[in-house]
């Protein structure tokens, strides 16, 4: 994986923290970037998606949280087009100070509804 000079900082921190588990690969589109294991999606990051101004990470969560959490604290998450109907949530990187934990957390979390059930259980243990 060739890092380019211009990566956006916040993808370089979302990078590291995603290869931290077990079998995740990034495939870079532009100024997006997708998070795989075993070919399966688990997060995103979105760099003015559809011309929508916003840089976020968008990643899966337990069925409701999504809408949970985008009506709770709407300035930080949305629902994400095409992927909110399935459980995804998208968390903003780009207004205040970025919570990396939190990302850890939603990255991981994911991670453990799409990852096959043996690489899941390696990481539930963390959370």
């Amino acid at each position: 994986m060739a890092k380019s000079t211009s990566e956006d900082p916040r993808l370089g921190r979302l990078t590291r923290l995603a290869l931290t588990l077990p079998e995740v690969t990034r495939e870079i589109y532009g100024s997006h970037a997708q998070f795989l294991v075993r070919k399966k999606t688990f997060a995103y990051f979105l760099d003015n998606h559809h011309g929508d101004g916003i840089v976020a990470v968008t990643c899966k969560v337990l069925p409701g949280d999504n809408k949970a959490l985008a009506e709770a604290q709407p300035r930080r998450f949305y629902l994400p087009a095409y992927l909110a109907s399935r459980g995804w949530v998208a968390l903003r990187l780009d207004i205040g100070k970025i919570d990396w934990d939190e990302v850890n957390d939603l990255l991981m979390g994911s991670y453990a509804l799409i990852a096959p059930r043996r690489l899941a259980e390696q990481i539930e243990r963390l959370l």
